[in-house]
Parts: structure tokens; C-alpha cells; sequence
């Protein structure tokens, strides 16, 4: 009895692991990557451009969610931050929606572990949801809801990540590759990198261990059961609506939740389903806490109700038109689950971005990067912006 506990918690620390291996490089190019763009745009400039709800607004509010960090505590706390000062709740909504679901990492990891096709669902898909987000909320989102939001904003109550969120690290310069390739640049790149990774660590490891535990334990056919695999039709039409309800319940956020929609795919929910899953984790229970804090119960209602219909919408759409073109991948199996570590590729490109990496925190550490660790759930208004930026850069030329 004793030995088969072993052999199955062993069984899911090793698909656990083989998942983790699998992404680790697309991980690390995709923090890089972000780092890079975050370390060129600044919070400030964020705000001044998103001062209203028009097309114009909500492109460029996709554009910097895009260019923002992938975790959603801290996507959701530089929202508020955003807000406050100055930018719209419409604009605030839809840049957190695009820094979760439109980040380059995701798209690569999706690339990786599942398909093309999960990466271009995910990204149209994406899109689809600000267009729909702001159509509903041009329809229903009143002058007083955005004032008691305001009101509640304003007393600063404590989310997750705000200093994180609040940290802005990008540099000045006379074109893009001058401030890249500047010491403050270079150290700019190498600080968001590790303060990336540090917001987002937890998440990932426990959407790996959930995903693995969740694949060795549980058998395809609870899940073919769960998820009506014996009847296309309606597990076409409940995937979307139950996706975003298990990814509610799961805790996972960010990139965290692509292991656990792979193993989901592979127990056979439906393609617009597993799509709708990943779009979730800014519905998760922790985070409609933190909307509770930053916006009041009522607003943390509509921003549910508004993003569940999103969510679900998207899903169908995204359902019908991959199926209507033919390109549903219909293989299940995800090799990357059971997999482990061979010689190949994916080890070769570990091995490169990991040493990327060791340099990114080598530099992080060398221009005083720890002490920013500390200040990473540090209340958003405590924080002094000149002087963490002096020192951060300090001793970077």
C-alpha cells in the first residue's frame, strides 16, 4: 500500500517535471522578451494615453497589455494603478485582459506543449474578448458605477503584487536600441526578467503540480464523463461555459494554467472549452477578491459577469470557426506530459536560455536586485518611484 502511494505521487512529480522541462525555454525567452519591452515603455506614458474609451484608446491599452507582464496580480494591480491615474475603467479593463491573454510567453508556451492552433486560438480569441468586453460595456457600464469604483480605487485598499506592479523601470533614450542596449537598459531587462519570474514562480509550480497530480490520478474517463466527450454536440456547448468555471475553482493564474489546460485537453473537453479555460485567470477566486478591495462588491460583480460572458463567447466563436476551417487538432495525446528529458532539442534550448538566464540574475543581482524582492507587496502608494529607479539603475553604465 505504502509502495503504491510512492509509485503514484512519484508518477505525478514526473509528469509534473516533464511538463516544466518542456516549457522552460519558451518560459525563459518569453520573460526576456517582455523584460525587453517593459524596460522601453514607461507606466507613466501608459496612463496619458489611456485617457478615454475609444478605438483609439482601447488599441493602445491592448497594445501595453500586450507589452506587460503575464502575472494577472500584478496585471490586475497596475490596472487599478492606471486608472487611478487617469486612464479609463473601460482602458484599465481591457490593458489587464490583453497583459494576461496576449503576452508573448503564453503564445509560445501554448506553441510548445499543445499546438499552433491553441496559440492562434488564444491570440484571436484574445482580441475577440476586448472587442466584446468594450461593446458590453458601452452598453451597460454607467457614469456612477465608474464613480463608486473610483471612490473605492482611491482608498488604496491592499491587493497582491502592487509593488510590482508600481515598479517602472524603463529608461529614457533617443531610439529603441539606444536604451536597450544602455547599462541601465541591459539592467533594466535583467530586473523586470527576475521580478517576472518572481511574481509568477508560484503559479506555475502549483499549475504543474495540479496538472500533474490531476494526470496520473485521475482517469480520461471521469474526465470524458465530466466534459460529455461521447456527445460532440454538447460538449460543444457546455466546454465554454464550464471551462472558465474550473479555472475559477483551480487558483491557477497566468502561464500557470496552460499545463493544467493541456491535461484537461488530453480528458477530452472541447477545443472552444479548453480555450475559454486559459482566458479565466483574471476570474479566479483570489483575484475577484482583490476586484472586491480595489473596485467595491457591486463592481466586483459586473467585472465577473462581463468577463464570464466574454470568456464564454469567445470560446464559441473561436469553437465554430476553427471547425468551420477544418484545423480542430484532433490528437489528444500530449506527448509533452509523459515525455521526461531527452537529448533533443528542447534539452539543447534549455541548456542556452538557462544560461540567459543565469546572466539575467547576475546582473539583477549585482545592481542591487534583492532589495526589490522585498518590495514587492509593498502598497503601491508606499513606494518611491525616483529613488527605487536611482537605485536600481545605480552602477548599470
Amino acid at each position: 500500500m505504502i509502495m503504491q502511494i510512492i509509485n503514484s505521487i512519484g508518477q505525478a512529480l514526473f509528469m509534473a517535471f516533464s511538463m516544466f522541462w518542456e516549457i522552460l525555454w519558451p518560459l525563459i525567452l518569453g520573460f526576456t522578451l517582455s523584460g525587453i519591452i517593459q524596460a522601453v515603455v514607461s507606466h507613466q506614458s501608459i496612463a496619458r494615453a489611456l485617457g478615454g474609451d475609444s478605438p483609439k484608446h482601447l488599441g493602445l491599452a491592448t497594445l501595453f497589455g500586450i507589452a506587460s507582464s503575464s502575472c494577472s496580480y500584478a496585471a490586475v494591480a497596475l490596472a487599478r494603478s492606471i486608472f487611478q491615474k487617469g486612464a479609463s475603467f473601460t482602458a484599465a479593463m481591457v490593458f489587464q485582459l490583453s497583459s494576461t491573454n496576449l503576452v508573448i510567453e503564453l503564445g509560445i508556451i501554448l506553441i510548445v506543449l499543445m499546438g499552433w492552433q491553441f496559440m492562434v486560438a488564444e491570440y484571436l480569441g484574445g482580441l475577440l474578448m476586448v472587442i466584446l468586453l468594450a461593446l458590453i460595456f458601452r452598453l451597460t457600464l454607467t457614469r456612477r458605477m465608474v464613480e463608486r469604483a473610483r471612490a473605492q480605487a482611491e482608498k488604496g485598499m491592499m491587493g497582491k503584487m502592487e509593488g510590482h506592479a508600481a515598479m517602472d523601470m524603463s529608461v529614457s533614450g533617443s531610439s529603441f536600441w539606444n536604451k536597450l542596449f544602455s547599462g541601465k537598459g541591459l539592467t533594466a531587462v535583467s530586473n523586470y526578467f527576475v521580478m517576472d519570474w518572481a511574481s509568477v514562480w508560484v503559479d506555475i509550480a502549483l499549475g504543474l503540480l495540479i496538472s500533474g497530480a490531476l494526470a496520473a490520478w485521475v482517469p480520461d474517463s471521469f474526465w470524458q464523463a465530466f466534459f460529455l466527450s461521447n456527445n460532440p454536440t454538447l460538449a460543444k456547448i457546455e466546454g465554454p461555459l464550464m471551462g472558465p468555471l474550473v479555472a475559477m475553482v483551480s487558483f491557477v493564474c497566468s502561464v500557470g494554467n496552460v499545463p493544467l489546460a493541456a491535461v484537461l485537453w488530453r480528458g477530452g473537453i472541447s477545443f472552444g472549452g479548453v480555450v475559454s479555460f486559459i482566458f479565466a485567470d483574471l476570474i479566479i477566486l483570489p483575484i475577484l477578491d482583490i476586484y472586491r478591495k480595489y473596485y467595491s462588491w457591486k463592481t466586483m460583480g459586473y467585472i465577473l459577469v462581463t468577463m464570464y460572458i466574454t470568456m464564454a463567447v469567445a470560446g464559441y466563436v473561436i469553437e465554430f470557426l476553427f471547425a468551420a476551417l477544418g484545423i480542430i487538432p484532433q490528437n489528444r495525446n500530449v506527448v509533452a506530459i509523459t515525455e521526461g528529458v531527452h537529448w533533443n532539442y528542447t534539452t539543447v534550448l534549455n541548456i542556452i536560455f538557462l544560461v540567459l538566464a543565469a546572466l539575467m540574475v547576475i546582473r539583477f543581482l549585482r545592481t542591487g536586485g534583492l532589495s526589490m524582492l522585498k518590495m514587492m507587496n509593498t502598497p503601491a502608494e508606499q513606494m518611491d518611484h525616483h529613488d527605487h529607479e536611482h537605485h536600481s539603475m545605480d552602477g548599470a553604465d
